[in-house]
């Protein structure tokens, strides 16, 4: 064989040496690159990392605010609870208040009545406080009495003229508020 003529050695080498030239730049376009690629990738892992943490903050923060939030649920559940009760008790003090309106309206209505009922009780004891007087129990106003089931001596002298229970524990009031004495 042949050797091949000094030009083409010549172009084959000018060739082998710009390839070799683009091989070489490539290799650094490549490193250049992978450079960058790695400070890119180390720049979003730092940012991962960062907004991991940012997150786990954040989550930390909107628990804490949801447990105080909780907190004021159940404390706003506690006063609800309390002033419902307190509801349920003026409500109840309305309806006994309201029972002893009515009972009061009565008595006011039926006021004549027992005035008229009360100056014959102290006429009636009036009477029996005579000196050297005694009750016959042979006379007729005698009878009478027993007739009608009105005995003088039956007649307490104790003030309770209340009607209910809640009455009774109001035995302190003073009788002049409603404008008798008793």
């Amino acid at each position: 064989m042949s050797a091949p003529p000094a030009v083409q050695i010549r172009e084959a080498n000018a060739h082998l040496a710009a390839l070799h030239g683009r091989v070489a730049e490539l290799e650094r376009r490549l490193g250049a690159a992978e450079r960058t690629v790695r400070g890119q990738a180390e720049s979003l892992i730092r940012k991962d990392g960062e907004l991991r943490a940012a997150l786990r903050e954040l989550g930390a923060a909107k628990d804490r605010e949801i447990t105080a939030l909780q907190q004021k649920l159940l404390s706003s559940e506690e006063t609800i609870q309390k002033l419902l009760n307190v509801i349920q008790k003026k409500d109840d003090l309305i309806v006994q208040l309201k029972h002893r309106s009515h009972l009061l309206t009565k008595i006011c209505r039926n006021r004549p009545i027992l005035d008229n009922l009360l100056s014959y009780m102290a006429e009636g004891e009036q009477l029996s406080t005579f000196p050297g007087t005694e009750s016959d129990s042979s006379s007729p106003v005698h009878d009478e009495f027993q007739e009608s089931n009105c005995i003088t001596n039956q007649i307490s002298k104790h003030r309770d003229f209340s009607l209910s229970e809640d009455d009774l524990e109001d035995q302190e009031l003073d009788t002049s508020q409603f404008g008798t004495t008793v």
